[in-house]
């Protein structure tokens, strides 16, 4: 992929036009046809409206016009706000003219029929043919509210319209949920530039909206709504820039449906599926992913404030100490640090505070209502001596309190000093007006201390990912392996030329053969039956443990010969794989498979064993570098533990895992075409400065067009 995303340009129109044409516009308000203008008129939009109504001479007051071709100007942007019967007529008298953009809002198309898919295909033929950008069709529209275009039909604003400005942006397939999002936000006081919304994304995707989005200046949040992608280069190019001028994005993905079912036999397949993908996707470039309105809007009125811990310390300043105790729960359970007060500044406030909790949280207790200066002086010392990225203060509802409200806002200033570039929370009741007061100096303000502390969470995130580079990695493609299943010896053989270490083996075909070949790789031996139809090869007796010299070596071929010949008589045998038996280590699985919409994926995890039944894996796309692939070890609880080192186990070389994990990635993205799944399971990983060794490899080819 280039590192430069291709240009946004032409969306213009459709998001920022100068003149509208509405095709159908009614002179009922209330209509689906007549809501676009009413709101336009009522909105200020201040380009020329021109109403479309060969049946009318006036509707709602502006000059209607029989037809584009009768406008005095070719406009920037057509609403087509007529029936999906006569739509495509309407979208080809567009064409005509010269329109640049249209939005369809007509439903009936690929999300009813077959026949539906058709019409739509046919709507994405003319405005490819003509160069025209189509938003929809089956798309509630757009808005964009400094200019005050609402070319739209969405019925939440006739609650009202939203607070020009504020930085904050929509963008979503699903029009109904995009303007509810909106509309909230709204209500919460933000305001919101633009909305976007993409329908049946015949054209215009929610991955070039987002792109277009991104690149307006006025936009410094985007909250995106997506059931799916269907332009993977786009959407990820949208990713990189989003990161690289630390925009943050705060994603609601829906949808869990599995994917690889066709390969249930591999490991990795099994254990991938779309849901596990995105969530890779949005790690890998520093997304936060919702799972609720609320926390997309929480998440979104966070990263408005711009301020990003440099560390997950977190402070706890209280009047309850239940309170403090429920915060400190939330703060563990959401992966910050709640490391106590030093002494030195524990004892200085316990001068003034002899029974409190002084450690963090710091419990002021109720005596601030008696003297506010214990306030000031808690949240000096959280800032000077403690070391925290964020402080959270709870007030319940102190703050609102008529004869606590100006006193405890001063004490607060003052306490907060010059301290005002990290990011201060504060937890009350309160109404709007104090709540406000309070945001205007710069905190945020929340209700719910466990919202709050879930915010806070997502915000060190971000400003973590914002440490990171995103390095574009040229991988070159590479020839395509052989059909099928690979036998365990092809697969580690291309695995040890892409990087990936392997232990010294041999492949033999008679029981004299192993016998020299164990004499050659050391003792004690191991045999494995070689096939490429025999993935589980222990569940068919084709492996011999603990072979301590050739005459056992001898007995072991034979045994395994007979066995499988047995079990899998139709079974194509290459031979047996000769090897020493394995040092001790931590056994981990690698793997690759191939998502339907990002191509391949790394998988990592605790290996042997345990990979089906903890589940306890994460992932990446291909490729990637070690650094993050170290961030993947770090992501596996279970792994990472066992690979510090547990019960005075010596710790592992996890440089080396990560080096052979970036090894895996570059080979998987040079076979993206050809590769639909690869195993390494285990990837034993030995102890500090001894390396890895694949122990087990199955690569499967991808099926081959015809």
């Amino acid at each position: 992929m280039s590192s430069v995303p291709p240009n946004t340009d032409s969306l213009t129109p459709l998001f920022r036009p100068k003149s509208i044409a509405i095709i159908g516009a009614s002179d009922d308000p209330a209509r689906i046809s007549g809501r676009p203008l009413r709101y336009l008129r009522e909105g200020g939009f201040k380009g020329a409206i021109y109403p479309i109504n060969p049946k009318r001479d006036v509707v709602q007051g502006l000059r209607s016009y029989p037809s584009l071709s009768a406008l005095p100007e070719v406009p920037d942007v057509a609403l087509i706000a007529v029936s999906s019967a006569l739509t495509e007529a309407a979208l080809r008298e567009c064409a005509a003219v010269g329109v640049k953009a249209v939005k369809v809002f007509a439903a009936g198309y690929a999300e009813m029929s077959e026949a539906g898919l058709e019409a739509q295909l046919a709507l994405k033929q003319v405005a490819n043919d003509s160069g025209i950008r189509m938003l929809g069709p089956n798309c509630l529209g757009a808005f964009s509210t400094d200019i005050g275009y609402y070319g739209t039909f969405s019925s939440t604003l006739d609650l009202g319209f939203p607070k020009p400005g504020g930085g904050l942006a929509v963008v979503s397939q699903s029009g109904a949920y995009g303007a509810h999002v909106a509309h909230l936000a709204g209500k919460r006081g933000l305001g919101v530039s633009y909305c976007l919304t993409t329908g049946n994304e015949a054209d215009v995707d929610v991955s070039e909206s987002l792109l277009w989005l991104i690149r307006q200046p006025d936009v410094r949040v985007v909250m995106v709504y997506t059931e799916g992608i269907k332009n993977p280069v786009l959407f990820l190019h949208a990713l990189r820039l989003a990161h690289t001028m630390r925009k943050p994005l705060v994603f609601l993905k829906v949808g869990h449906s599995e994917v690889g079912q066709r390969a249930a036999s591999s490991h990795t397949a099994a254990l991938t599926g779309a849901d596990a993908v995105y969530d890779a996707v949005f790690k890998q470039y520093g997304v936060h992913r919702a799972h609720s309105a609320d926390e997309q809007l929480d998440v979104a009125y966070a990263c408005l404030r711009g301020i990003f811990p440099e560390t997950s310390k977190l402070g706890i300043i209280t009047v309850s100490g239940g309170a403090g105790i429920h915060l400190s729960d939330a703060a563990e359970r959401y992966g910050l640090d709640v490391s106590p007060m030093p002494a030195a500044a524990q004892q200085q406030l316990k001068a003034r505070l002899p029974f409190a909790t002084l450690e963090n949280p710091v419990d002021v207790t109720a005596q601030v209502l008696n003297d506010m200066t214990l306030l000031e002086e808690g949240l000096a010392l959280m800032f000077s001596e403690g070391g925290y990225g964020t402080i959270v203060g709870f007030f319940t509802t102190v703050p609102a309190a008529p004869s606590f409200a100006v006193p405890l806002r001063e004490a607060i200033a003052r306490g907060v000093g010059n301290n005002k570039n990290r990011l201060i929370v504060m937890c009350m009741v309160a109404d709007q007006e104090t709540q406000k007061a309070y945001e205007d100096a710069g905190y945020l303000v929340f209700q719910d201390e466990v919202r709050a502390v879930a915010a806070v969470a997502a915000l060190v995130r971000i400003g973590q990912a914002y440490k990171r580079s995103l390095p574009v990695l040229e991988v070159e493609k590479a020839a395509p392996v052989a059909n099928g299943t690979l036998s365990e010896f092809e697969s580690k053989r291309l695995l040890a030329q892409a990087g990936v270490v392997v232990p010294p083996e041999r492949l033999v075909q008679t029981a004299d053969a192993a016998a020299a070949a164990a004499d050659e790789v050391g003792y004690p031996a191991v045999l494995k039956i070689v096939s490429p139809d025999i993935l589980h090869k222990s569940d068919i007796g084709g492996v011999a443990l603990n072979l301590a010299d050739a005459d056992s070596v001898r007995e072991a071929y034979d045994a395994i010969m007979s066995r499988v010949l047995r079990a899998a008589p139709s079974a194509h045998i290459d031979g047996v794989l000769v090897t020493r038996m394995a040092p001790k280590g931590v056994e981990t699985i690698i793997g690759v498979a191939r998502d339907a919409t990002f191509g391949p994926v790394v998988m990592f995890g605790l290996g042997g064993v345990f990979v089906e039944v903890l589940k306890d894996v994460t992932f990446r796309l291909a490729p990637f570098d070690e650094v993050e692939a170290l961030r993947m070890i770090n992501e596996v609880g279970a792994a990472s533990a066992m690979l510090a080192g547990v019960r005075g186990a010596a710790a592992s070389d996890v440089q080396a895992l990560a080096a052979t994990l970036a090894s895996v990635s570059r080979f998987a993205a040079a076979h993206a075409d050809d590769i639909e799944s690869v195993d390494i399971n285990p990837f034993l990983v030995l102890p500090q400065g001894q390396g890895g060794l694949a122990l087990d490899a199955a690569i499967v080819a991808a099926p081959k067009l015809n």
